[in-house]
């Protein structure tokens, strides 16, 4: 055999020396032994809250459930419904915010002075917009607000409950039946499940987005005068409003028999949750169980996005590799 010159030798070492990228794909960094764009694993979410839902609006994916078929009382999570009855009528144009309705003796007696309520403090013979009246409903959960819309609207509670129910028969909500606007305990006849609020907060914030906008993130609502003559002030009740990102409304509950209870909602990056939790046993452990559900959906949706959005990494065939193509497509067709 002929024996190759020094400068063949030099030529054959150099052209082998420019094969190996293409031959061998670049090392992993030391200790990254996870591939890069793996999906992320995340800790199951565990709670002692007996009725809890979280959904994701925009995949429909349910995150996490407990107990959401479940009939339980709403307390004041039912002016929710309340709320999107009004604003179903502003809708259709049979009513206008500007519309004013006047406050009766009768609703005053019954909760100016009733211990325990949430109240706008209205006054008999007062008059105000619905408007007024839906950020009262909301803002401060006043139960004297649901009256007042309700009777102005049709004339008694009763007929507007008529409304209520008809109302959350149409959207899906098959589990639940309203008893009053307000969500006052009533014998038992008010009852809903975790999952007919999801479907009413997602209709609610679906249907009518600009009333969800205008009314459901109020932070305080200054509205009446104290004994003294002071303006009364008083906080939205949504206990993430202003201390969770993205939070921006929806209702709490509180009665001995409902606990206390929270349907809430959050965007982040596009991406809105909605919750429910109830049967808390205090403000401080619904508070905290709120921001912990969000916190972990929020961190479940975002790392399926990431893994989603980035894929599996695959190095390029270099152009003219037909080799390494054709072993690829050897390997392919094993795996079959």
């Amino acid at each position: 055999m002929a024996k190759l010159g020094i400068s063949a030798k030099f030529s054959i070492a150099a052209l082998a020396l420019l094969a190996l990228p293409f031959a061998f794909p670049a090392a992993a960094t030391v200790g990254d032994a996870r591939p890069k764009n793996a999906p992320i694993s995340r800790a199951p979410y565990v709670t002692q809250a007996p009725i809890v839902m979280l959904k994701d609006l925009e995949s429909g994916e349910i995150l996490f459930s407990r107990g959401a078929d479940k009939r339980f009382a709403p307390a004041s999570m039912a002016k929710v419904m309340t709320a999107y009855a009004i604003l179903d009528l502003i809708k259709k144009g049979k009513l206008s915010r500007n519309d004013q309705f006047t406050v009766s003796e009768a609703t005053w007696r019954r909760w100016g002075g009733r211990r325990g309520s949430s109240t706008m403090f209205l006054l008999p013979d007062e008059k105000l917009t619905v408007d007024e009246l839906l950020k009262g409903l909301i803002t401060v959960s006043g139960n004297d607000a649901a009256e007042v819309l309700a009777i102005g609207v049709d004339g008694s509670e009763e007929a507007f409950v008529k409304r209520m129910n008809a109302l959350a028969a149409v959207i899906g909500m098959g589990s639940s039946r309203f008893g009053t606007a307000s969500g006052w305990p009533d014998g038992g006849v008010t009852r809903v499940s975790a999952a007919d609020l999801i479907t009413l907060a997602d209709r609610l914030i679906r249907d009518h987005p600009d009333g969800y906008a205008r009314y459901f993130s109020v932070p305080r609502l200054q509205h009446g005068k104290s004994p003294e003559g002071e303006p009364i002030v008083q906080s939205n009740r949504n206990p993430i409003l202003g201390r969770f990102e993205g939070a921006d409304g929806l209702k709490t509950g509180h009665t001995a028999e409902a606990g206390y209870c929270f349907l809430g909602s959050a965007k982040r990056h596009g991406r809105r949750l909605i919750m429910v939790i109830a049967g808390m046993s205090s403000e401080k452990a619904r508070r905290e169980e709120a921001e912990r559900l969000m916190t972990w959906g929020f961190e479940q949706a975002e790392g399926r996005a990431r893994v989603s959005a980035v894929g599996i990494d695959r190095p390029p065939f270099p152009q003219g590799d037909k080799a390494r193509e054709r072993a690829a497509g050897s390997q392919r067709l094993a795996a079959r």
